[in-house]
């Protein structure tokens, strides 16, 4: 059971970080913004507390980080898609 709580833990402080680099990254802007950061952590974050919750057999749990993950990576897929668009328009 010790090794599956800090497997949580970790997901837990992963899924926190995209709010520190969230915070910081606002805070150099001087504006709201979502940093592209924010999405790996929360993808990573997101996956390990899913299988912590499935450890768990916590259907609430799992059904809130498998929604999640679906949100985070969509957004993940945006900022790739433009990445890839914008990469092609600069092509002379």
């Amino acid at each position: 059971m010790t090794g599956w709580l800090v497997v949580g833990f970790i997901g837990q402080t992963m899924f926190s970080l995209r709010f520190v680099f969230q915070w910081i990254m606002s805070e150099r802007a001087g504006r709201s913004i979502v940093p592209e950061i924010f999405w790996y952590f929360s993808v990573a974050g997101g996956a390990v507390l899913l299988a912590y919750a499935i450890w768990r057999q916590d259907p609430v749990f799992i059904v809130g980080q498998g929604a999640g993950l679906a949100i985070y990576a969509r957004n993940l897929f945006f900022i790739w898609r433009d990445k890839l668009r914008a990469r092609h328009a600069a092509r002379p």
